[in-house]
């Protein structure tokens, strides 16, 4: 007797045109829905942040296949010596089937945090600097070139060299120094996966396992029962900024997703990457199109079988010039900031009673 076929999703993965009923949900205290706005389930646009385009942009595509190319080659050969690190797990993972996130180690950022900001606060203030210094001379009752030195020999060691310096000695680490910040972190902080329609939180306080033994604990459920939030806060200077959550109906299961999209002054980009999480883990669609996903797409079985029947061609984004995939990109932002997610209803109170009153 010929063995049975193990199905590609399980049982678990989410589709859109079948979701269960569900129990009622909990009622949120009133510090969970301050400043919250659930966003609607359904009805979900072909867009996601732009920040998903340009990281794989064609030409990055290209030279990713070149070195599989070479690597592959060299292996053939036996002579392939591997990269450094390229062993090492950094625990990202972004593909076909699940889609998890790592940040870099502490280490890791301090050294990347140091190099924005000392490049970052020498761009910006170094022509602030100099028409200051030109003003203070062309003002002063000393002799315009005196006055002129005189005013940076006082100030340019105090403002301008210590990013400088910052900003050398993380270039210098950087690009020369991997040891020195290269590190993975302790481990992944959330997984969505497509095949199995599971949601994990990895837990690393785990009732104190994990600093007894590094037992990391996860906190798993489905994806229909999480909802999506939008937490609307103003900054220093009063402008507001926005950020998507997903928060689980019944337990205490939330994501915030700021460490993967930055906190954006516009509401439209957490309701893009909303529409991009829905379209990413339902099964009865093609995943997204985007660059990251084409070396994948014949290995998803409903992405292939759509490619199949619409005939698309298998190096769309690889192929494209650049002039395409600047059209490409403009256009998306559009999608963007078009967004229709606040006149959407939310099609999952068809299959759950609400208990917060919003939407």
């Amino acid at each position: 007797m010929s063995a049975q076929k193990t199905p590609y999703y399980a049982a678990t993965a989410y589709r859109s045109d079948d979701i269960p009923g569900q129990a009622p949900s909990t009622e949120r205290s009133w510090l969970n829905r301050f400043a919250k706005e659930r966003l609607p389930w359904g009805k979900s646009q072909s867009v996601a942040p732009d920040d998903f385009l340009h990281e794989r942009a064609p030409e990055k595509l290209r030279c990713q296949e070149t070195i599989r190319k070479e690597r592959e080659e060299k292996l053939a050969l036996g002579i392939y010596v591997p990269a450094p690190y390229e062993h090492v797990d950094f625990h990202n993972r972004h593909d076909h089937e699940r889609f998890r996130f790592s940040r870099w180690s502490s280490r890791s950022q301090f050294w990347m945090y140091l190099y924005t900001f000392g490049k970052g606060w020498s761009i910006i203030f170094s022509p602030l600097f100099l028409v200051t210094a030109l003003l203070v001379a062309s003002t002063s009752y000393e002799p315009f070139f005196f006055a002129f030195l005189n005013f940076m020999a006082e100030t340019y060691c105090v403002i301008l060299i210590p990013p400088l310096v910052a900003w050398a000695l993380a270039s210098l680490v950087l690009r020369k120094l991997p040891k020195l910040w290269v590190k993975p972190s302790r481990g992944p902080i959330w997984e969505l996966n497509r095949r199995t329609g599971l949601v994990t939180l990895f837990d690393y306080d785990n009732n104190g396992e994990y600093k007894k033994n590094g037992t990391i604990g996860e906190l798993t459920a489905p994806f229909y029962e999480f909802d999506a939030y939008l937490e609307s806060a103003p900054d220093r200077q009063g402008s507001m900024n926005h950020v998507l959550f997903l928060a689980h109906r019944y337990r205490d299961i939330v994501i915030n997703f700021s460490s993967l999209v930055n906190v954006d002054n516009r509401w439209q980009m957490p309701c893009a990457l909303w529409d991009f999480l829905q379209n990413y883990m339902d099964t009865s669609r093609p995943l997204p199109d985007l660059p990251r996903y084409e070396e994948f797409r014949h290995l998803d079985p409903t992405t292939a079988a759509h490619d199949l029947k619409t005939g698309r061609n298998p190096r769309f984004w690889i192929d494209m010039d650049d002039e395409t995939y600047k059209q490409q990109l403009s256009q998306l932002l559009d999608n963007i900031d078009n967004i229709d997610t606040f006149k959407r209803p939310n099609l999952m109170a068809r299959h759950v009673r609400y208990v917060d009153r919003e939407r």
